[in-house]
C-alpha cells in the first residue's frame, strides 16, 4: 500500500467503522437487476461474436450464407459492432455499475422501477438494432448507425439510467465517493452529451434521416463522438469497474489514491480533444488535425497512470492471480488497456498514421481493446458476481481456465495477423517501381495477399467464441447449483452518522458533494468539447467555395442512399489523401469544398476495396452493372460479394419528394418546386443510363431497378472538379 493510500481507497473501506455506529439502518441490495444484466451480457456476447465470425468468414468466402440482402457483409458489419459495443459491453457496464454502486454507497438503487425500465428499455434498443440494421436502415455514421427513433429511445433510456444512478448517490449512506463512482458520473454525463450532439438529424420518414451536418462538419462531429464513444463508453466505465473489482477480488486497497485523482481528471479533460486524429491528412482543417494529435500524445500519461494503479494494486497478490479466473481476466484486460492506449497516441502521429490509417492494422488495434480490455473485465465481473449472488461456488475452475486460454489465444490469433496484414497492405499501396509507376497499380493485388491473414483471424475469432460458450455453460451450471439472493439484506449507518476521514484532503471535500462533483466533471469535459465543436458551426463559411460543385440529381441522391443502405462505406473510402501514391492511384486529392452537400459524409475508415472518390467516369456503365452482378467475372479473385437484389428491386421514386424537401431544409440549394419534378427527372436520367447498357437476354436492363440509381451515383463521384493523374 503506497504512502498516500487511505482506508477508503479500498472499496467499501468504511464498512467496519460504519458497523460500529449507534444507529444502523436495515436495507437490501437489489441483486435481481444485477442478475438480469449479467445474463444479458452473457447471451448478447455470443450473438455479437457469432455475427463477427460470420463477417470475418465473408472476407474469405464472399458467397458464404448465399446472397441474402439481410446477411450481406455491408449490413452485418454494423450489426456486429453495435452488438459487441452496446449489447455485450453495454450490459456489462450496467451489471458492474448496479452491483458496485449499491455497495459503495451502502444503499439500494434509487428506484426498482427505474432499474426495470432501464433493463428492458436497453434490451428493446438492442433488438431494434438487430432488426433495422440488417434491413438496411442505417445512418452510416460509425458507432452511431441507428436511425432517429432509436436515437431518441437511447437518449431516454440513458437518462433513466443516470437518474437512477445519481439518485442512488444522493441517498447514499457513505459520505465519500469511492474512485469508481467518479468514472461512473463522468460516463453518464459525457455519453449523453456526445450522443445528443452527434445525433442531430432531420427525419425524412419513420426510419430515414439525413445528418444535420455536412461534409467536413459532419466528419469532425462524428469523430468527436466516435473517438469519445470509445473513451467514455468503452473506457471510463470499465476503469470504474477496474477500481472496484480488482481491489475486491485481490482483497487489496487501491495502490494510490493520489494517482487515481490525477488519472481521473487528466483523462476526462484530455480525451475529449483527441477525436480529430481519426481524420489526419483528410480535408479537415489543419488546426483540428494538429489539436487532435497533440492531445492524443498527452493521453499516454493518464492512461498509463491508470494501468499502473490497477496492476500495482495486485502487489503481494500474484499467487492469487495465478489461481483466480477473476483476476486472470482482469490482469489481461488492464494490460491490454495499457497496450491500446499506447498504440492510439502513436497512431495519431502523422507519419505513423500515414501507414496505419485505412488498413487492417486499425482492426487489430480495435479488437485488442474490445476482446481483451472490455472482454477481460466483463468476464472477470461475471466470474465474480454470479457465484456471489447465487450463494454458491463457481461450477468449474478448470472450465474457467479453458475459457481464459481459449480467449487469450483467440486474441493473439486475431490481432497479430491484422497487425502484420495492415502494415503489408499499406506498404504495398505505397510501393513504386524504379520508373516511377506503382508496383501494385491494381488494388486487387493487395487484397489477395491478405486472404491468409483473414483466415487466421477467423481461427482466432472461433477460439474466442468457443471460450465464450464454455464461460456461459460454466456460469449457467454455477447458477443452477445455487439460488438467487434477489434481495441481499444488510445494515449500515445513515449518512449523518457515517464516519469521515480525519485527513481533510481537498478532493475528499469534493467527493462529499456529488452534485458539485458532477458539475465540475461536466465543465472539464465541455472545455475541449466546446473548443472543437463550436468552430464546426462556422466551418462552412471557411470552406473555399467550388463553383462547379452542385447538389446531387434526384437519381444520384437515391443511388447514394442505396450505397449507404448496403454499407459500402464499410469497405470503400471517399477521401483521397495528398500522398503521391494515392494521387497516382486515384487522381486529384480530395478538397473540403467537394463535400458541402454530403449529408452524411462518407469518407470511411477502412479500405477493403479501393477509394471511390474519383471513380465517376473511370469505367463505363456496363462495367459497374456487371461488377455488382458478378464481381468475379470483372475482378477475378475479388472478395466483393454480388448484389443480385439490386437487379430485381425497383427504385423507390416516390421517396424523392420528401428527400428533396429535407435536403433543402438542410441548406442544399435545390430550386423551389424541385420536389414535384424530382421523380420525372430521376426516371429520365435512369432511362439514359439504361440505354447505354447492353441488352442481356438472361437479365434484361430495366431502368426502374435500383442498380441504375446506384450506377448514377457512382458515375457522379469526383466529377465536380477536374481530376488529374488518375490511372
Amino acid at each position: 500500500m503506497s504512502n498516500d493510500s487511505e482506508h477508503s481507497s479500498f472499496p467499501e473501506g468504511n464498512s467496519q467503522e460504519s458497523s460500529g455506529q449507534s444507529t444502523l439502518e436495515s436495507f437490501a441490495y437489489d441483486n435481481a437487476i444485477v442478475k438480469n444484466f449479467a445474463w444479458a451480457t452473457a447471451i448478447w456476447s455470443l450473438v455479437g461474436f457469432l455475427v463477427g465470425l460470420i463477417v470475418a468468414l465473408k472476407l474469405v468466402w464472399p458467397d458464404f450464407l448465399g446472397f441474402i440482402p439481410e446477411l450481406s457483409y455491408g449490413r452485418l458489419r454494423p450489426l456486429h459492432t453495435n452488438a459487441v459495443i452496446f449489447a455485450f459491453a453495454g450490459n456489462a457496464i450496467f451489471m458492474g455499475v448496479y452491483y458496485s454502486l449499491q455497495r459503495l454507497t451502502k444503499a439500494r438503487m434509487f428506484s426498482d422501477k427505474l432499474s426495470t425500465l432501464h433493463f428492458w428499455g436497453w434490451q428493446l434498443i438492442i433488438v431494434s438494432a438487430a432488426l433495422t440494421l440488417p434491413l438496411g436502415f442505417t445512418t452510416s455514421k460509425e458507432y452511431a448507425e441507428l436511425e432517429w427513433p432509436i436515437d431518441i429511445a437511447i437518449a431516454a433510456v440513458w437518462v433513466i439510467f443516470g437518474w437512477n444512478m445519481m439518485g442512488t448517490i444522493f441517498k447514499r449512506r457513505e459520505k465519500h465517493m469511492f474512485v469508481a463512482i467518479w468514472f461512473y458520473i463522468a460516463t453518464f454525463l459525457t455519453v449523453a452529451l456526445l450522443h445528443i450532439v452527434n445525433s442531430f438529424e432531420f427525419p425524412v420518414s419513420l426510419l430515414k434521416s439525413y445528418s444535420f451536418y455536412a461534409g467536413v462538419q459532419d466528419a469532425l462531429v462524428q469523430w468527436w463522438y466516435g473517438h469519445n464513444a470509445v473513451a467514455f463508453f468503452l473506457t471510463t466505465p470499465f476503469l470504474g469497474i477496474m477500481y472496484y473489482f480488482i481491489p475486491k477480488a485481490a482483497n487489496r486497497p487501491v495502490f494510490s489514491y493520489r494517482l487515481s485523482i490525477v488519472h481521473f481528471w487528466a483523462l476526462i479533460f484530455l480525451y475529449i480533444w483527441a477525436g480529430p486524429h481519426h481524420l489526419l491528412y483528410t480535408a479537415l482543417p489543419d488546426w483540428a488535425q494538429s489539436l487532435g494529435t497533440v492531445f492524443s500524445i498527452m493521453l499516454i500519461a493518464p492512461s498509463w497512470g491508470g494501468m499502473v494503479n490497477g496492476l500495482l494494486t495486485l502487489r503481494g497478490a500474484w499467487d492469487k492471480v495465478r489461481e483466480d479466473p477473476v483476476l486472470k481476466f482482469m490482469v489481461v484486460g488492464v494490460t491490454a488497456y495499457g497496450m491500446s492506449t499506447f498504440e492510439g497516441p502513436m497512431m495519431s502521429l502523422k507519419n505513423v498514421n500515414a501507414i496505419a490509417h485505412y488498413t487492417d492494422y486499425i482492426i487489430g488495434h480495435v479488437h485488442l481493446g474490445a476482446l481483451a480490455w472490455n472482454g477481460g473485465l466483463a468476464y472477470g465481473m461475471l466470474y465474480y458476481i454470479i457465484p456471489r449472488i447465487y450463494r454458491t461456488k463457481l461450477h468449474s475452475l478448470k472450465l474457467a481456465n479453458i475459457h481464459f486460454w481459449a480467449a487469450t489465444l483467440g486474441i493473439l490469433f486475431y490481432a497479430i495477423p491484422m497487425y502484420i496484414g495492415g502494415i503489408m497492405q499499406s506498404l504495398m499501396w505505397k510501393e513504386f517501381l524504379p520508373d516511377g509507376t506503382l508496383r501494385y497499380a491494381n488494388f486487387l493485388e493487395t487484397v489477395t495477399q491478405l486472404i491468409p491473414m483473414y483466415m487466421i483471424r477467423a481461427v482466432g475469432g472461433t477460439l474466442y467464441i468457443i471460450g465464450a460458450c464454455v464461460a456461459v455453460y460454466n456460469l449457467y451450471k454455477t447458477a443452477k447449483s445455487g439460488s438467487l439472493l434477489a434481495d441481499e439484506h444488510v445494515k449500515a449507518a445513515p449518512l449523518a452518522e457515517s464516519v469521515s476521514t480525519t485527513h481533510k484532503h481537498w478532493h475528499r471535500v469534493l467527493e462529499a458533494k456529488p452534485l458539485r462533483f458532477a458539475v465540475l466533471s461536466l465543465i472539464v469535459v465541455l472545455i475541449g468539447g466546446i473548443i472543437e465543436y463550436v468552430p464546426t458551426a462556422i466551418i462552412q463559411s471557411n470552406i473555399p467555395t467550388i463553383a462547379s460543385v452542385k447538389p446531387y440529381t434526384p437519381l444520384e441522391l437515391q443511388g447514394r442512399d442505396i450505397y449507404i443502405r448496403e454499407g459500402c462505406v464499410g469497405c470503400h473510402s471517399q477521401m483521397i489523401r495528398p500522398f503521391r501514391s494515392e494521387t497516382e492511384r486515384y487522381g486529384e486529392y480530395s478538397k473540403a469544398g467537394e463535400f458541402v452537400y454530403d449529408h452524411p459524409f462518407l469518407w470511411g475508415s477502412k479500405r477493403t476495396g479501393p477509394d471511390l472518390h474519383r471513380v465517376g467516369g473511370k469505367y463505363p456503365h456496363a462495367w459497374h452493372y456487371m461488377h455488382m452482378m458478378e464481381p468475379q467475372t470483372i475482378s477475378p479473385g475479388t472478395i466483393m460479394p454480388a448484389y443480385p437484389w439490386l437487379f430485381t428491386d425497383n427504385t423507390k421514386y416516390h421517396e424523392l419528394e420528401g428527400k428533396i424537401i429535407t435536403m433543402r431544409k438542410l441548406g442544399v440549394p435545390y430550386p423551389d418546386g424541385m420536389e414535384q419534378k424530382a421523380e420525372k427527372e430521376a426516371r429520365a436520367q435512369a432511362e439514359e443510363i439504361a440505354k447505354d447498357l447492353p441488352e442481356n437476354k438472361t437479365m434484361p436492363v430495366d431502368a426502374n431497378k435500383e442498380i441504375i440509381a446506384l450506377i448514377a451515383y457512382l458515375q457522379r463521384l469526383g466529377k465536380d472538379i477536374k481530376a488529374v493523374g488518375a490511372h
